[in-house]
This record gives C-alpha cells, structure tokens and sequence, in this order.
C-alpha cells in the first residue's frame, strides 16, 4: 500500500510514463501528492495525464523522443515552465524490441536496441542533473533489468549494464551535491499488451520460439518461479525515489523474485 504524502508538492518527472510501469508510477505518485510530468513520444500519455488529474493530482504531458538530446532538453524545460523544479526523475524508456541469437541481429538492429535502452535514461540524466547540481538536492530512480544476464535479447542486456553502471558512477560523483541516483532492475512483470508495440512486425515461426525461450528462462530464473506485477515493480521505484531512501545511493536493486540478474 502507498503511503500517502510522500510525494506532496514535489516535481517528479516519469518517462515512458504512457503504458505499463510508467504507468503504473504515475498513477502511484498522483496518489501521494506529486506534481507530475509525463513524457512519452506515444499519444497515450495524454491518457494517463486525464487519470493522474482525476485522481487530483497537478499534471502536464510532453510528448518527446527520448533517444535525443533534443527530447530529454525539451522535457526538463517544460517541467521547470510548468513547476519551476525537477525533484524527481524516473527513467522507465527501454524495452527489448526484439528477441533472437546475439548472431542472428543485424547491425542496425543493434544500433536500435541500444539507442532504446540505454540512451533515453543517459540523455534524461543529462538534462536534469544542472538543474539537481544548482539546487543540491534531488532523487534519480533509474528503470534497469534483471536481464543484464539472460538469453536471446544482448544488446538489451548490454544497454541495462550500462544503466547499472551509469547509476553507480553519478551516485559517487553527485552524492556530494546532495542528489541520489540508484536503480531498480525489474524481472519480468505481467502488463497489459502493450497499445504501442515495440517491434510490430508479426513474429516468424523461429522468433515466437526465442520469445519463448525468454519466458521460460525468466520464469526459471525467479526463486518464485514468477511474473511480478506492476505493482510490485511500483513500489520498488517510488521507495528510492522518497526520502524513506534517503540514505541510499547507488544501488541497484533487484525486484525480480530473487533472480538478482
């Protein structure tokens, strides 16, 4: 259960916040008193921003491409017009678009993956941290994965290493300017089908077995032998991003049913 207050008055700035777990973050923080912008470069967000403002909640939507500089520009300066501060970031962009053999990606498939994965949470952190240095406080809860170690999705993979070491390096050289930066890397987790799929090609006869074969290994790897919910990855993400957190930083935090990636 949330706790309500936590969050009250604070800027909190949810990326991918459209479906899903950012969803799911959005909704959790409006409860507890956020001020909230929204940044997803799919229409839905404008959805999510009619539930976070019927639950009371001070909202805007920005819809931007987070795998540019550009974008992450044009979302931190909509969040300071809007709220005059940033107190918040949660980095939730990223997600395996396809899955097969590390040998069976083209080059270019490559290049997507890591300009899904990784990009969109290095050019957020970018954007917000002046802004964070200048006021010497806030909170940064970086979206990773368990997957760091799994089959058939590695440049996935390599792109939530790169977060995880992200983490860890501007918790060390931001804790002196009162910013803490830690991750969650969430296992695999029941959601919705998503509205806006990340690969909508159909899936070939080989690729629905790969897909497979990832489900199979997730659900092999957690102690639970199970998929999380959405609620479970929520409240992981809303604990490091409170002050309940405030005296960790750097950390990258599995939420996987006992598979620490």
């Amino acid at each position: 259960m949330t706790r309500a207050g936590r969050f009250d008055g604070q800027a909190v700035i949810v990326t991918g916040s459209g479906q899903g777990i950012g969803r799911g973050v959005a909704l959790a923080l409006a409860r507890e008193g956020a001020r909230l912008v929204l940044a997803d470069r799919s229409q839905l967000v404008e959805e999510v921003l009619a539930e976070v403002r019927a639950a009371g909640a001070q909202a805007i939507a920005v819809n931007v491409d987070l795998e540019t500089w550009t974008g992450a520009e044009q979302m931190v300066a909509a969040a300071l017009d809007a709220f005059g501060a940033v107190d918040v970031l949660i980095n939730n962009v990223g997600g395996t678009i396809w899955a097969k053999p590390f040998q069976e990606y083209a080059p270019e498939q490559i290049e997507a993956e890591i300009r899904r994965s990784l990009f969109p949470t290095m050019w957020s952190c970018r954007a917000a941290l002046p802004h964070m240095v200048e006021r010497r406080r806030g909170a940064i809860v970086n979206v990773s994965s368990v997957a760091t170690t799994g089959i058939y999705r590695v440049p996935y993979s390599a792109s939530k290493g790169g977060v995880n070491a992200m983490t860890a390096a501007l918790a060390m050289e931001h804790a002196q300017d009162g910013i803490r930066v830690n991750a969650v890397a969430t296992g695999g987790t029941e959601a919705p089908p998503r509205k806006v799929p990340r690969n909508p090609q159909p899936l070939s006869e080989h690729e629905q077995r790969w897909y497979q074969g990832i489900v199979d290994q997730t659900i092999a790897s957690s102690w639970m032998h199970r998929y999380g919910s959405i609620a479970e990855q929520v409240g992981a993400i809303l604990f490091l991003a409170s002050a309940e957190a405030s005296y960790i930083t750097g950390t990258v935090l599995p939420v996987g049913g006992g598979d620490q990636g």
